[in-house]
């Protein structure tokens, strides 16, 4: 694929982010190295057949100087990130960073170890297993803590232990109340679309290197083996909730709604550790991820760390977190701290007062200024979230997606706005002369702009399309946010060469597996293609046999109604199954295997011919 080399306005900008940040402070890079232990020999992590799922020595390349095609400040950001092994916190506390996109702690106990957070997939999470016991000993694992919901979070954990020790209650799963839901939620509802624009986020088809992907800011990227997902055996409910695992006492802080809508952070007093989950990083984290989220709460985040400064600050003498690199010292724990709380808090507090003057969220992202002890901070920066997107995530969770101009309440959908704007322009040559002249001039958003009117107007516009490719590259050259880096070059790459698809995704079989019958019927729900379903008048039972619970089913107006109650003698079909078979009927297992029909089986291939699964390869760049 033919790449660029970065124009002069980013050669530019580059140097002076050299000459301006304090390059010359090397505080995170001791603490990124504190405490080094080994790493593997091999860093190739395969799956079962031999395919590499993730490959620490693909960044090796950082281990130079900032070339002109990254941005210095995220160059230096992905270095960090990258430095992969196990880590020593203090004695019986030990971090495997740079395995996968977050990282694992492992807290030892008086016979055994607890595990926080065991990595997005199961081979990595297994490697980093076997990469502690390697220095610490064969311990058993005891408990597995997972902080909050998001799936690199979870999904490694039959990596390190199986179902069975579950259930034979050897292992504990702690998680805080309402992970499942959320879990499944983000993961499965709208898990096509999310994971579609998850390979632009972290570049999962970009080649690693100068002038590709280097990472996304709050790790590299995410590994692609087999995500798994075993249901939590205690729920933390409250602030100040204790247990003691394996002798070991944990107090738990409650923070829903933050960086996850199920979240938690506790304190170890035989450690005098503090663990922030995803809630105080060395990143401005999202508010809005790129991929598609929930609005997150900056207000009840920002709230949240100042109670955990008040409950454990005096207290504690290393932060950590399942991202980064830990912060040691009390007096720079609270600092750390203190800073994160109030990114989140003046983000809030500054957008809604410029909202009550009446602008709207891309005026205020392009007029808000961090105060100076803020914008000079390392850990404030824009890797992974930005304030340009997560000012427009506030103004989005308060005010919508309407800025109140009634011009813009209704305007054209995207190729059709494109269509009149180009023709009002004069024509799609027009357009790309004036997209040439923006870009050789350095101002490659409006070119961005206005290419993106050209291409929709006229997919097939070679010049058009090329131009495009080669703005969205600069601009990748340029961002300090790794994933506005990733967007840029994965669109780059799409014009250039075509779809790549979804080359990650998180609706793995483990997780699909422990939906409750409900969020099966709701995921069936979301499917129906209402116009095609308006005329049917459908009603029948399913009863899942390993359950014990039957549900009455209906489709009517393009709506499928489900209510948990015994058999209606009306309906026209009953069917017995397990829950499992159930699963795999939806997923196309039509043999009647394990199926029990009374009634017409028609009834079930009306449903099924009018469900219409989401497009894993739908087009992002182009129409």
């Amino acid at each position: 694929m033919k790449q660029n080399e970065p124009g002069p306005s980013i050669r530019e900008a580059h140097d002076h982010l050299t000459n301006s940040l304090p390059f010359d402070d090397t505080t995170d890079f001791d603490s990124a190295e504190r405490g080094f232990l080994g790493s593997l020999d091999d860093t190739a992590i395969r799956n079962a057949a031999g395919d590499v799922v993730w490959d620490a020595a693909s960044y090796d390349f950082l281990d130079a100087d900032a070339p002109a095609s990254v941005n210095p400040s995220l160059w230096r950001q992905s270095s960090l990130v990258a430095r992969h092994g196990l880590f020593e916190v203090v004695e019986g506390l030990y971090q495997i960073r740079g395995f996968d996109l977050s990282v694992t702690s492992f807290i030892e106990g008086d016979a055994g170890v607890i595990v926080v957070d065991p990595l997005l997939t199961q081979e990595t999470g297994a490697a980093a297993l076997d990469l502690y016991r390697k220095h610490r000993g064969d311990r058993p694992i005891v408990a597995v803590i997972h902080t909050h919901s998001h799936i690199d979070h979870f999904g490694g954990v039959l990596g390190m232990v199986s179902q069975q020790q579950v259930d034979d209650g050897e292992v504990q799963i702690i998680a805080p109340e309402g992970f499942v839901e959320h879990a499944i939620a983000e993961n499965v509802y709208a898990g096509t679309a999310m994971s579609r624009r998850s390979g632009y986020m972290y570049g999962a088809s970009l080649a690693r290197g100068p002038k590709g992907q280097v990472g996304a800011g709050l790790g590299q990227t995410t590994s692609t083996g087999e995500a798994g997902m075993i249901v939590p055996t205690l729920d933390i409910r409250q602030t100040g909730e204790t247990h003691t695992v394996d002798g070991v006492e944990f107090e738990f802080q409650m923070a829903p709604g933050t960086e996850a809508p199920s979240e938690m952070h506790f304190y170890i007093p035989r450690y005098r550790a503090l663990c922030m989950a995803e809630n105080a990083t060395h990143t401005l984290h999202n508010l809005l991820t790129l991929r598609g989220a929930l609005v997150r709460d900056p207000h009840v985040w920002s709230q949240y760390l100042t109670e955990a400064i008040q409950r454990y600050g005096e207290k504690t003498d290393v932060v950590f977190a399942s991202h980064h690199w830990p912060t040691w010292g009390s007096d720079s724990v609270k600092d750390f701290l203190a800073i994160q709380r109030d990114l989140y808090a003046y983000l809030h507090d500054q957008t809604l007062r410029m909202i009550n003057k009446g602008m709207n969220g891309a005026e205020i992202a392009e007029a808000i200024e961090l105060p100076p002890a803020l914008e000079g901070a390392w850990s404030t920066h824009g890797y992974y979230g930005s304030v340009n997107h997560n000012v427009k995530a506030i103004y989005q969770r308060y005010m919508g997606w309407f800025d109140g101009n009634p011009a813009r309440l209704w305007p054209h959908p995207p190729q059709a706005l494109a269509e009149r704007y180009v023709a009002a322009i004069g024509g799609v040559d027009r357009v790309v002369e004036l997209a040439q002249e923006a870009y050789d001039s350095g101002d490659f958003r409006w070119a961005a702009t206005l290419l993106d009117h050209a291409v929709f107007a006229d997919t097939a516009n070679a010049s058009a399309k090329s131009l495009y490719a080669d703005t969205l590259e600069q601009l990748g050259y340029g961002s300090e946010n790794g994933t506005w880096r990733n967007f840029f070059l994965s669109g780059a790459t799409e014009l250039r060469e075509g779809n790549f698809g979804t080359p990650i995704a998180t609706n793995a079989p483990a997780v699909l597996a422990q939906l409750t019958p409900e969020q099966v019927l709701d995921a069936i729900a979301i499917t129906v293609d209402g116009p095609r379903a308006w005329n049917l008048d459908l009603a029948f039972d399913i009863t899942l046999s390993d359950l014990d619970r039957s549900f009455h089913i209906t489709l009517r107006n393009g709506v499928l109604v489900y209510l948990e109650q015994a058999p209606q003698r009306e309906s026209t079909l009953h069917l017995t199954l397990t829950k499992p078979r159930f699963i795999g009927l939806l997923g196309g297992n039509n043999s009647q295997e394990g199926l029990t029909i009374d009634g017409d089986i028609g009834v079930l291939n009306q449903l099924t011919d009018v469900l219409d699964p989401g497009d894993p390869n739908f087009n992002i760049v182009v129409p």
